[in-house]
């Protein structure tokens, strides 16, 4: 049983504890980002993910209107949907994966206030997802949510962008649970030829406001980047540049490679670990 089994089979295990854990004894985090029911075998690219080296999984219910999405994983949620994935489908597929890792489900605010905050952050727990993001829920509306997912025991997640002022990023870090989200750059998630100025400047501004774990996602799409992120950052959220991988025809063994090599360039980083040090 490897390091991070031992540690989720605690059931007393937070998200949090977990992502503090790996910090704290000099890792940066890694957090591979998969659409749920993409292909027939997704699970499969879960616990592949995992023996790459993945310390959380976030893994998306896809949603017919995802407008922070850009054209990769808009694709990537259409096609799913096309095969007829559901969130419940996918809940049912994460209760039976037992990848060793936390899984966070992403999704729209839609599809959770559909359902009811009781009952979904519920589902959640009874699947063994240890997190949740939900990027178009307003902070000022997230109350529901937040007592939904502090009952069943799901951390709620969230996002900070470069143009969220001081009180409000105070507050966010405050709030958030697990992690707190660092969107690199205002705009769709997607893969770029470089990582932003305004994402180390954002990574640095949350470290400052909190202790919690930082990750930096929107545009980290390889090991040069991810390696540029973790000088101001927990750790990287990776998403379009996977799921590009996979809708290309990319299997499980190819696109873990591809996250193993994130892996290496992330456990090669120079700079500072963990937020006591970001605060110098």
């Amino acid at each position: 049983m490897t390091e991070r089994s031992e540690v989720m089979n605690q059931h007393s295990t937070t998200l949090e504890q977990h992502l503090r854990a790996r910090r704290d004894s000099g890792h940066k985090l890694l957090m591979p980002y998969l659409t749920g029911g993409i292909t027939k075998d997704w699970v499969g690219y879960l616990q592949t993910f995992a023996d790459a080296g993945a310390d959380a999984i976030e893994v998306g219910i896809p949603f017919s209107d995802p407008t922070l999405d850009g054209k990769t994983i808009q694709e990537a949620s259409d096609a799913a949907l096309a095969r007829g994935a559901t969130p419940s489908g996918i809940l049912d597929a994460l209760a039976r994966a037992g990848v060793g890792v936390p899984i966070v489900v992403s999704t729209y605010a839609n599809l959770v206030l559909r359902t009811g905050a009781d009952r979904f952050c519920t589902a959640l727990r009874a699947a063994g997802v240890s997190g949740l993001i939900v990027p178009d829920l307003p902070l000022e509306e997230a109350g529901d949510v937040e007592r939904a997912a502090a009952g069943a025991g799901v951390e709620l997640a969230l996002l900070a962008t470069p143009a969220t002022p001081a009180e409000r990023l105070g507050e966010i870090a405050a709030r958030s649970r697990g992690f707190v989200y660092a969107v690199s750059v205002m705009g769709t998630t997607g893969e770029r030829e470089e990582l932003p100025a305004s994402a180390a400047h954002l990574a640095t501004r949350i470290g400052q406001a909190t202790d919690r774990p930082v990750l930096l996602g929107f545009g980290v799409s390889t090991p040069e980047q991810a390696t540029a992120a973790a000088r101001y950052a927990d750790g990287v959220i990776v998403g379009a540049a996977i799921m590009r991988r996979v809708l290309d025809g990319a299997g499980p063994a190819a696109t873990g490679a591809y996250i193993g090599a994130l892996r290496v360039a992330l456990d090669t980083a120079d700079g500072p670990v963990g937020a006591a040090d970001r605060r110098g």
